[in-house]
């Protein structure tokens, strides 16, 4: 009975449109006051333990507001003038270029529909103008910014941790070899229908102009191998590198490539890509602007932009928390598990129900909300079932990819009609080739677990553990 009740609540709340985060919030308070002997003093105890006790959950603020430098600050462009150079020569090379450019942006940013708006703004109207057809280069970034939440480091792999309490930084590493491969199934297919359409190449531009982008773009390549390196080799946890993280993008975004702040336009503004390129003078100018940079326009802009959807997103995790509160009290996971165990369904048999369950979550509702919402329930079934936690959510994490292109609630799709000013069927359209590889690509993380767990497992091996 309260089961029902509390699932009723949330969907006939969502489809009166209520925001998902005071739907889950409402229905978890009513479902208490109605059917639970919970006190309301537990609510709000709860709420304030969503947020505060949750470590892992810092890193979220932070990571966003390092994106939100990252895309402002030009880092975007310069990541793709240095894939272009790598790749463009191969035939259908600019749009693999792109797709190079959307891991490399998704390493340094955690956000898939960021991804896709920094790149796709920019390569999209490129691969236009180089002969592509525009749905094709739709197609290809609007997938391809799907990485963002699956190469590390991830906010949607962040709340996965706070949610069932795995390592965090186990799930990072879990993430890398999964996102490499997909990247690299995107370029095969690239390739292989470049060949068949006779989709052009770009001259090759030589060694030396290939080293100075990549000495360019090492600012924000640099990013990579702080957070990255920091929390892989032990040095710091999630939540530490993130905050190296949003202040290292901010040091790059204003000091570095001076796109944005009081240096943007100074004399000095086109003398070097860096600090160390810049002379002495320059040196010392920079350090002269940097208290200034603080109140400057433009990082007040960005500050505030990501303080709002820092926000937005820990008030939807509180709420999300607040309803995983509810079903742990009543039991609810414990007891769905318990009937699964006892129907004698195989681990093979439970993924494939999972799989179906997120695909059709992913179609109505943000991932965030989807994973703090099922993963209470399918993670103590995963576990009966002998099911590894790390894997389990990489498995939810690629759904939740597929999530991001699906209607109606498909954020990358929105973003891609609004960089292309087409109609959301066509963006549907140009993205549903590209669609199928990405569920082939689940159908082999769901039953190959060594995908996901290899790297997490040797390096605990390195570590002695």
């Amino acid at each position: 009975m309260t089961t029902a009740a509390l699932f009723i609540m949330l969907f006939a709340f969502m489809l009166l449109g209520m925001p998902i985060a005071i739907a889950l919030g409402l229905s978890s308070v009513a479902t208490i006051l109605m059917f639970s002997n919970d006190s309301l003093a537990s609510i709000s105890l709860k709420l304030f333990e969503a947020t505060s006790e949750h470590y892992t959950l810092l890193a979220i603020p932070f990571f966003i507001l390092s994106s939100a430098f990252l895309s402002t600050g030009g880092v975007a462009k310069r990541l793709i003038d240095f894939a272009i150079d790598s790749v463009g020569h191969i035939r259908g090379g600019l749009a693999m270029a792109s797709v190079l450019a959307c891991m490399l942006f998704a390493a340094v940013s955690g956000s898939s529909p960021a991804t896709v708006a920094a790149i796709g703004t920019i390569v999209i109207a490129g691969m236009v103008r180089a002969g592509y057809p525009e749905s094709f280069a739709a197609g290809v970034i609007a997938n391809a910014g799907t990485l963002g939440i699956l190469i590390p480091p991830s906010i949607v792999m962040l709340v996965y941790a706070a949610a069932t309490e795995v390592s965090a930084a186990r799930m990072f590493m879990a993430g890398l070899i999964p996102g490499l491969m997909m990247g690299g199934i995107l370029m095969i297919a690239i390739y292989i229908i470049a060949r068949i359409k006779g989709l052009p190449s770009q001259p090759f531009p030589g060694f030396r102009k290939l080293m100075k982008s990549g000495a360019i773009a090492m600012g924000g390549l640099m990013l990579i191998v702080i957070v990255l390196g920091s929390i892989y080799g032990g040095i710091a946890s999630p939540t530490e590198a993130a905050a190296v993280a949003a202040l290292y993008a901010y040091l790059v975004a204003v000091i570095g490539y001076r796109d944005m702040g009081p240096l943007k336009k100074t004399e000095w503004r086109n003398q070097g890509e860096n600090l160390i390129s810049a002379g002495v003078r320059n040196s010392v100018a920079m350090l002269i602007a940097l208290p200034r940079s603080v109140f400057d326009k433009e990082v007040n802009k960005v500050v505030m932009d990501a303080a709002k959807v820092s926000l937005m997103l820990l008030f939807i995790i509180a709420n999300a928390m607040l309803f995983a509160h509810v079903l742990t009290t009543e039991r609810i996971p414990h007891s769905i598990a318990e009937t699964i165990v006892q129907w004698g369904l195989p681990a093979w048999g439970f993924l494939i129900v999972v799989n179906l369950l997120l695909l059709m979550a992913g179609n109505f509702m943000e991932p965030s909300a989807i994973l703090l919402i099922m993963a209470p329930i399918l993670f103590p079934i995963a576990m009966k079932l002998g099911i590894d936690p790390i894997h389990l959510g990489i498995i939810m994490v690629v759904n939740m990819e597929i999530g991001m292109l699906t209607p109606p609630v498909g954020l990358n799709l929105f973003v891609t009609a609004g960089i292309t000013g087409r109609s959301m069927g066509w963006v549907i359209k140009a993205c549903l080739p590209w669609l199928s590889l990405l569920l082939m690509f689940l159908i082999l993380i769901t039953y190959i677990p060594e995908i996901s767990l290899f790297l997490p497992e040797y390096i605990d091996k390195l570590k002695g553990y």
